[in-house]
């Protein structure tokens, strides 16, 4: 399924209001499972932590909740520097790697991270009603597994509903290869289980936007899988799903696929 990549300007700009760029704000290291200091390993105080940047302003805007790629073995939080001064709330969140955990781990660190932003992000001007899932690779995936899989975010008492938006970039839609190291099965080996998107898929799921690179410069099967993931949600009745493919690009698309993102949540959010 190729796509035309052809950008509106406008997504790429900051956001003016009454003819004067917002101010923004940063909020550093914020530990974001509800547990008591004494119950907090050293390495969850180190990785279970997210960063937001928010603008000043006197109503609620949306929510971008971004998780790093790495693998699941590597990588840090980050607000990227085409998700800011867009208008709304970003959140970069760090979570637990492999081998230091079980990879599973890092999908309860997403779903905790996303519970905290819902229960939270009204004091940092976001709006929880349009919270918005994405992440690069490792972190799309944990992304789909966090709001496609029920069963997480029911954890923490929250209906995976909530979530206005699922934009993950070349995110596996199968299970993760992390995952299937850990059981001695080789990449090319494909998987499909309880820890695979796919094996979720639900005609209830919220607006989504996958976005891979170029089928012929990916990662193993990249496209593919998410290609399979859009039509198994089509066949169940999703309405709203759409994928991309960045001609030309290979798995580190993340600079031309940041406008789609950046105009996805405006479209969805009936922003100008």
């Amino acid at each position: 399924m190729k796509k035309l990549v052809i950008y509106m300007f406008l997504a790429v700009l900051p956001l003016i209001a009454n003819g004067q760029a917002l101010s923004y704000k940063t909020i550093e290291n914020i530990f974001y499972y509800d547990t008591p200091t004494t119950d907090r390993s050293t390495y969850m105080q180190d990785q279970n932590l997210l960063d937001i940047q928010y603008p000043e302003v006197d109503h609620k805007v949306p929510v971008v909740i971004w998780f790093h790629g790495g693998g699941l073995t590597a990588g840090k939080k980050e607000i990227p520097s085409a998700l800011k001064e867009k208008g709304f709330c970003v959140v970069g969140v760090g979570y637990r790697l492999s081998p230091k955990v079980k990879a599973e781990t890092c999908i309860e660190d997403a779903a905790a991270a996303i519970a905290w932003v819902y229960k939270n992000i009204d004091r940092y001007n976001g709006d929880s009603s349009r919270i918005f899932v994405s992440g690069h690779s490792a972190g799309g995936y944990l992304g789909l597994m966090a709001v496609m899989d029920k069963s997480r975010l029911e954890k923490h008492n929250l209906s995976s509903d909530m979530i206005a938006g699922l934009v993950p970039f070349s995110g596996h839609t199968i299970t993760h290869f992390t995952i299937r190291q850990e059981r001695g099965i080789p990449g090319e080996q494909p998987v499909i289980d309880k820890l695979a998107p796919l094996y979720h898929v639900r005609k209830n799921a919220p607006s989504t936007l996958l976005i891979t690179g170029d089928r012929e410069k990916e990662m193993l099967g990249r496209y593919e899988e998410n290609a399979y993931f859009y039509r198994m949600m089509k066949v169940v009745g999703h309405k709203d799903i759409t994928l991309y493919e960045m001609d030309g690009y290979g798995h580190n698309m993340t600079e031309p696929a940041f406008p789609l993102l950046v105009d996805f949540v405006r479209l969805k959010s009936k922003i100008d």
